[in-house]
Protein backbone atom coordinates (compact mmCIF):
# COMPACT_ATOMS: atom_id res chain seq x y z
CA UNK A 1 0.00 0.00 0.00
CA UNK A 2 1.42 3.36 -1.04
CA UNK A 3 2.07 5.89 1.68
CA UNK A 4 -0.17 8.95 1.84
CA UNK A 5 1.17 12.34 0.69
CA UNK A 6 2.30 14.92 3.23
CA UNK A 7 0.39 18.20 3.33
CA UNK A 8 1.95 21.42 4.62
CA UNK A 9 0.73 24.93 3.93
CA UNK A 10 -1.02 24.71 0.55
CA UNK A 11 1.41 22.10 -0.76
CA UNK A 12 1.05 18.37 -1.30
CA UNK A 13 4.32 16.40 -1.16
CA UNK A 14 4.11 12.93 -2.69
CA UNK A 15 5.86 9.92 -1.10
CA UNK A 16 9.43 9.49 -2.27
CA UNK A 17 9.83 13.16 -3.21
CA UNK A 18 11.21 16.35 -1.68
CA UNK A 19 9.99 19.90 -2.06
CA UNK A 20 10.77 23.37 -0.73
CA UNK A 21 7.54 24.80 0.64
CA UNK A 22 7.24 28.56 1.21
CA UNK A 23 4.62 29.42 3.83
CA UNK A 24 3.58 33.10 3.91
CA UNK A 25 4.45 34.91 7.14
CA UNK A 26 4.41 38.66 6.56
CA UNK A 27 5.24 41.48 4.17
CA UNK A 28 8.08 43.96 4.65
CA UNK A 29 7.34 47.72 4.51
CA UNK A 30 8.62 47.80 0.90
CA UNK A 31 6.05 45.13 -0.05
CA UNK A 32 8.61 42.27 -0.12
CA UNK A 33 6.92 39.05 1.00
CA UNK A 34 8.49 37.05 3.83
CA UNK A 35 7.97 33.30 4.02
CA UNK A 36 8.87 30.40 6.27
CA UNK A 37 10.78 28.07 3.93
CA UNK A 38 10.62 24.37 4.77
CA UNK A 39 12.39 21.58 2.91
CA UNK A 40 10.09 18.55 3.09
CA UNK A 41 11.59 15.14 2.40
CA UNK A 42 8.72 12.66 2.42
CA UNK A 43 9.96 9.08 2.29
CA UNK A 44 8.26 6.24 0.48
CA UNK A 45 8.37 4.10 3.61
CA UNK A 46 6.53 4.88 6.86
CA UNK A 47 8.36 6.36 9.81
CA UNK A 48 8.36 9.30 12.21
CA UNK A 49 8.15 12.99 11.33
CA UNK A 50 11.25 14.87 12.51
CA UNK A 51 11.77 18.62 12.31
CA UNK A 52 15.19 20.26 12.35
CA UNK A 53 15.21 24.04 12.77
CA UNK A 54 17.85 26.76 12.86
CA UNK A 55 18.18 30.53 13.22
CA UNK A 56 15.28 31.06 15.61
CA UNK A 57 17.76 33.66 16.76
CA UNK A 58 18.74 35.33 13.50
CA UNK A 59 22.43 35.80 14.35
CA UNK A 60 22.99 32.14 15.25
CA UNK A 61 24.05 31.08 11.78
CA UNK A 62 25.95 27.83 12.47
CA UNK A 63 22.62 25.98 12.46
CA UNK A 64 21.91 27.22 8.94
CA UNK A 65 25.14 25.60 7.76
CA UNK A 66 24.31 22.40 9.64
CA UNK A 67 20.92 22.15 7.91
CA UNK A 68 22.54 22.87 4.53
CA UNK A 69 24.95 19.98 5.00
CA UNK A 70 22.23 17.73 6.36
CA UNK A 71 20.11 18.21 3.25
CA UNK A 72 23.06 17.08 1.10
CA UNK A 73 23.82 14.01 3.21
CA UNK A 74 23.70 10.54 1.69
CA UNK A 75 20.81 8.28 2.55
CA UNK A 76 17.98 10.79 2.46
CA UNK A 77 16.72 9.38 -0.85
CA UNK A 78 15.83 6.19 1.01
CA UNK A 79 14.31 8.01 3.98
CA UNK A 80 11.72 6.27 6.14
CA UNK A 81 9.30 8.83 7.51
CA UNK A 82 9.41 12.57 6.89
CA UNK A 83 12.04 15.22 7.51
CA UNK A 84 10.99 18.87 7.87
CA UNK A 85 14.11 21.04 7.65
CA UNK A 86 13.87 24.78 8.35
CA UNK A 87 17.30 26.39 7.91
CA UNK A 88 16.09 29.90 8.78
CA UNK A 89 13.11 30.41 11.07
CA UNK A 90 13.75 34.09 11.87
CA UNK A 91 14.34 35.56 8.41
CA UNK A 92 14.04 39.11 9.75
CA UNK A 93 16.89 38.65 12.23
CA UNK A 94 18.98 36.62 9.80
CA UNK A 95 18.94 39.36 7.16
CA UNK A 96 19.81 42.01 9.75
CA UNK A 97 22.46 39.96 11.59
CA UNK A 98 20.33 40.29 14.71
CA UNK A 99 19.15 37.90 17.40
CA UNK A 100 15.76 39.62 17.45
CA UNK A 101 12.92 40.55 15.16
CA UNK A 102 12.42 44.17 14.00
CA UNK A 103 10.07 44.78 16.95
CA UNK A 104 13.00 43.83 19.27
CA UNK A 105 11.19 40.71 20.48
CA UNK A 106 12.96 37.41 21.08
CA UNK A 107 11.20 34.75 19.00
CA UNK A 108 12.23 32.06 21.49
CA UNK A 109 10.25 33.83 24.19
CA UNK A 110 7.14 34.28 22.01
CA UNK A 111 5.72 30.75 21.73
CA UNK A 112 3.07 29.46 21.26
CA UNK A 113 2.34 32.74 19.51
CA UNK A 114 -0.85 34.13 18.06
CA UNK A 115 -2.19 34.60 14.55
CA UNK A 116 -3.30 38.12 15.54
CA UNK A 117 -0.42 39.17 17.78
CA UNK A 118 2.90 40.94 17.29
CA UNK A 119 5.28 40.04 14.48
CA UNK A 120 7.10 37.62 16.79
CA UNK A 121 3.83 36.07 17.96
CA UNK A 122 2.63 35.56 14.37
CA UNK A 123 5.89 33.94 13.26
CA UNK A 124 5.88 31.69 16.33
CA UNK A 125 2.29 30.69 15.57
CA UNK A 126 3.06 29.81 11.93
CA UNK A 127 6.17 27.79 12.82
CA UNK A 128 4.42 25.94 15.64
CA UNK A 129 1.29 25.08 13.61
CA UNK A 130 2.88 24.27 10.27
CA UNK A 131 6.07 22.50 11.39
CA UNK A 132 6.29 21.59 15.07
CA UNK A 133 2.77 20.23 15.54
CA UNK A 134 3.16 18.04 12.44
CA UNK A 135 6.20 16.36 14.00
CA UNK A 136 6.82 13.73 16.63
CA UNK A 137 10.27 14.94 17.69
CA UNK A 138 12.47 17.93 16.88
CA UNK A 139 16.05 19.18 16.97
CA UNK A 140 16.51 22.94 17.38
CA UNK A 141 19.97 24.32 16.51
CA UNK A 142 21.57 27.25 18.34
CA UNK A 143 24.94 28.87 19.01
CA UNK A 144 26.29 31.22 21.63
CA UNK A 145 25.49 34.91 21.29
CA UNK A 146 27.83 37.18 19.35
CA UNK A 147 31.28 37.57 20.92
CA UNK A 148 30.92 34.26 22.79
CA UNK A 149 31.69 30.64 21.89
CA UNK A 150 30.00 27.44 23.05
CA UNK A 151 31.33 23.91 23.17
CA UNK A 152 29.07 21.59 21.15
CA UNK A 153 26.48 20.46 23.70
CA UNK A 154 22.94 19.19 24.00
CA UNK A 155 20.40 20.87 26.29
CA UNK A 156 17.47 18.73 27.39
CA UNK A 157 14.54 18.90 29.76
CA UNK A 158 15.10 17.39 33.21
CA UNK A 159 13.49 13.99 33.87
CA UNK A 160 12.74 13.34 30.19
CA UNK A 161 14.07 9.83 29.58
CA UNK A 162 13.44 9.86 25.85
CA UNK A 163 15.41 13.07 25.37
CA UNK A 164 18.21 11.78 27.56
CA UNK A 165 18.45 8.68 25.36
CA UNK A 166 18.39 10.75 22.15
CA UNK A 167 20.95 13.15 23.63
CA UNK A 168 23.34 10.29 24.27
CA UNK A 169 22.84 9.12 20.70
CA UNK A 170 23.44 12.64 19.36
CA UNK A 171 26.89 12.36 20.89
CA UNK A 172 28.18 15.82 21.84
CA UNK A 173 30.90 15.90 24.54
CA UNK A 174 28.46 17.31 27.11
CA UNK A 175 24.72 17.06 27.79
CA UNK A 176 23.15 19.68 30.07
CA UNK A 177 19.78 19.51 31.77
CA UNK A 178 18.07 22.84 31.29
CA UNK A 179 14.75 24.05 32.69
CA UNK A 180 12.04 25.02 30.24
CA UNK A 181 11.58 28.78 29.89
CA UNK A 182 8.26 30.51 29.48
CA UNK A 183 7.62 31.35 25.85
CA UNK A 184 10.33 29.03 24.52
CA UNK A 185 9.89 26.64 21.62
CA UNK A 186 10.79 23.71 23.86
CA UNK A 187 8.09 24.57 26.40
CA UNK A 188 5.41 25.06 23.74
CA UNK A 189 6.39 21.81 22.02
CA UNK A 190 6.48 19.74 25.21
CA UNK A 191 3.07 21.13 26.19
CA UNK A 192 1.86 19.43 22.99
CA UNK A 193 3.72 16.19 23.73
CA UNK A 194 6.56 16.82 21.25
CA UNK A 195 10.11 16.28 22.53
CA UNK A 196 12.77 18.73 21.33
CA UNK A 197 16.55 18.42 21.65
CA UNK A 198 18.36 21.76 21.76
CA UNK A 199 21.85 21.79 20.24
CA UNK A 200 24.33 24.53 21.14
CA UNK A 201 27.68 25.06 19.45
CA UNK A 202 29.95 27.78 18.15
CA UNK A 203 29.59 31.56 18.08
CA UNK A 204 26.98 33.98 16.81
CA UNK A 205 27.55 35.25 13.23
CA UNK A 206 30.37 32.72 12.72
CA UNK A 207 30.89 29.26 11.25
CA UNK A 208 33.27 26.78 12.82
CA UNK A 209 34.01 23.32 11.53
CA UNK A 210 33.87 21.54 14.88
CA UNK A 211 30.34 22.74 15.66
CA UNK A 212 29.10 22.09 12.12
CA UNK A 213 30.52 18.58 12.05
CA UNK A 214 29.21 17.71 15.51
CA UNK A 215 25.74 18.99 14.61
CA UNK A 216 25.38 17.08 11.34
CA UNK A 217 26.80 13.87 12.83
CA UNK A 218 24.46 14.07 15.81
CA UNK A 219 21.35 14.63 13.70
CA UNK A 220 22.19 11.68 11.45
CA UNK A 221 22.71 9.44 14.49
CA UNK A 222 19.33 10.48 15.90
CA UNK A 223 17.65 9.83 12.54
CA UNK A 224 19.24 6.38 12.47
CA UNK A 225 18.00 5.62 15.99
CA UNK A 226 14.48 6.63 14.92
CA UNK A 227 14.65 4.21 11.99
CA UNK A 228 14.71 6.98 9.38
CA UNK A 229 18.06 6.19 7.75
CA UNK A 230 20.22 3.08 7.48
CA UNK A 231 23.24 2.41 9.70
CA UNK A 232 25.63 3.02 6.79
CA UNK A 233 24.65 6.71 6.65
CA UNK A 234 25.03 7.48 10.38
CA UNK A 235 28.52 8.25 11.74
CA UNK A 236 29.54 6.08 14.67
CA UNK A 237 29.46 7.84 18.06
CA UNK A 238 32.90 8.90 19.22
CA UNK A 239 32.33 8.70 22.98
CA UNK A 240 29.57 8.63 25.60
CA UNK A 241 28.57 12.22 26.48
CA UNK A 242 28.96 13.50 30.02
CA UNK A 243 25.66 14.50 31.66
CA UNK A 244 25.93 17.70 33.72
CA UNK A 245 23.11 18.95 35.90
CA UNK A 246 24.62 22.26 37.03
CA UNK A 247 26.82 25.00 35.63
CA UNK A 248 28.14 28.39 36.68
CA UNK A 249 29.08 31.61 34.89
CA UNK A 250 32.24 33.35 36.11
CA UNK A 251 32.00 37.10 35.64
CA UNK A 252 34.45 39.97 35.38
CA UNK A 253 35.36 41.27 38.86
CA UNK A 254 36.15 44.68 37.33
CA UNK A 255 36.17 46.43 34.00
CA UNK A 256 39.35 46.31 31.94
CA UNK A 257 41.36 44.20 29.52
CA UNK A 258 40.55 40.51 29.68
CA UNK A 259 42.98 37.68 28.94
CA UNK A 260 41.60 34.13 28.97
CA UNK A 261 43.89 31.22 29.80
CA UNK A 262 41.50 28.36 28.98
CA UNK A 263 39.25 27.65 26.00
CA UNK A 264 36.03 25.79 25.36
CA UNK A 265 36.49 22.08 25.94
CA UNK A 266 39.30 22.55 28.47
CA UNK A 267 39.00 20.81 31.83
CA UNK A 268 39.50 22.74 35.04
CA UNK A 269 39.96 21.89 38.70
CA UNK A 270 39.06 23.83 41.79
CA UNK A 271 41.56 26.70 41.90
CA UNK A 272 42.41 26.67 38.17
CA UNK A 273 43.15 30.23 37.01
CA UNK A 274 40.76 30.84 34.13
CA UNK A 275 41.95 34.29 33.12
CA UNK A 276 42.73 37.78 34.35
CA UNK A 277 41.32 41.28 34.04
CA UNK A 278 43.77 44.21 34.13
CA UNK A 279 43.46 47.95 33.87
CA UNK A 280 44.93 49.61 30.74
CA UNK A 281 47.89 51.04 32.72
CA UNK A 282 48.98 47.64 33.99
CA UNK A 283 48.78 48.70 37.62
CA UNK A 284 46.00 46.36 38.74
CA UNK A 285 45.36 42.77 37.64
CA UNK A 286 42.69 40.48 39.07
CA UNK A 287 42.72 36.74 38.41
CA UNK A 288 39.52 34.75 37.92
CA UNK A 289 39.73 31.20 39.33
CA UNK A 290 37.39 28.23 39.13
CA UNK A 291 35.62 27.20 42.30
CA UNK A 292 34.82 23.71 41.00
CA UNK A 293 35.98 20.86 38.84
CA UNK A 294 34.40 20.83 35.41
CA UNK A 295 34.69 21.59 31.72
CA UNK A 296 34.54 24.94 29.95
CA UNK A 297 31.37 24.88 27.83
CA UNK A 298 31.32 28.58 26.95
CA UNK A 299 33.45 31.72 27.12
CA UNK A 300 33.60 35.30 25.94
CA UNK A 301 35.77 36.26 22.99
CA UNK A 302 35.89 39.95 23.92
CA UNK A 303 39.20 41.39 25.19
CA UNK A 304 37.49 44.49 26.64
CA UNK A 305 35.00 43.79 29.42
CA UNK A 306 32.80 45.66 31.83
CA UNK A 307 32.47 44.69 35.47
CA UNK A 308 29.96 41.83 35.68
CA UNK A 309 30.38 40.64 32.08
CA UNK A 310 30.13 36.87 31.66
CA UNK A 311 33.59 35.40 31.01
CA UNK A 312 33.48 31.60 31.40
CA UNK A 313 30.68 29.06 31.59
CA UNK A 314 31.78 25.98 33.54
CA UNK A 315 29.72 22.78 33.66
CA UNK A 316 30.29 20.99 36.94
CA UNK A 317 31.41 17.39 36.58
CA UNK A 318 33.95 15.03 38.07
CA UNK A 319 34.17 13.40 34.61
CA UNK A 320 35.63 16.45 32.88
CA UNK A 321 38.51 14.45 31.42
CA UNK A 322 35.99 12.11 29.79
CA UNK A 323 34.21 15.08 28.21
CA UNK A 324 37.56 16.40 27.00
CA UNK A 325 38.17 13.06 25.29
CA UNK A 326 34.88 13.57 23.47
CA UNK A 327 36.00 17.03 22.39
CA UNK A 328 39.26 15.64 21.01
CA UNK A 329 37.38 12.84 19.24
CA UNK A 330 35.26 15.39 17.38
CA UNK A 331 38.35 17.37 16.40
CA UNK A 332 40.16 14.28 15.13
CA UNK A 333 37.16 12.80 13.32
CA UNK A 334 37.33 12.55 9.54
CA UNK A 335 35.34 15.28 7.74
CA UNK A 336 31.83 14.36 6.66
CA UNK A 337 32.32 16.06 3.31
CA UNK A 338 35.12 16.74 0.89
CA UNK A 339 36.90 20.03 1.51
CA UNK A 340 35.40 21.43 -1.71
CA UNK A 341 31.94 20.93 -0.25
CA UNK A 342 32.65 23.00 2.88
CA UNK A 343 32.08 26.73 2.61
Amino acid sequence: MERSPFFIGDTRVAPGTRSTVNIPVSTLPDHTPVTLSVEVIHGKKPGPVLFVSAAIHGDEVIGVEIVRRLLRAEGLDELCGTLLAVPIVNTFGFLNHSRYLPDRRDLNRSFPGSAEGSMAARLADVFLREVVLRSEVGIDLHSAAIHRSNLPQIRLSPDNRRLRRLGRIFGTPVMMTSKLRDGSLRMAAEDEGIDVLLYEGGEGLRFDELSARAGVSGILRVMNSLGMIEDDFAPLPEIEPVLCTSSHWYRAPAGGLFRGYVGVGDTVEQGTVLGAVADPFGEVEIEVSSEEAGIVIGRTNMPVVYEGDALFHIASTLRAEHAAEGMNAHIDAAPLFDEDEII
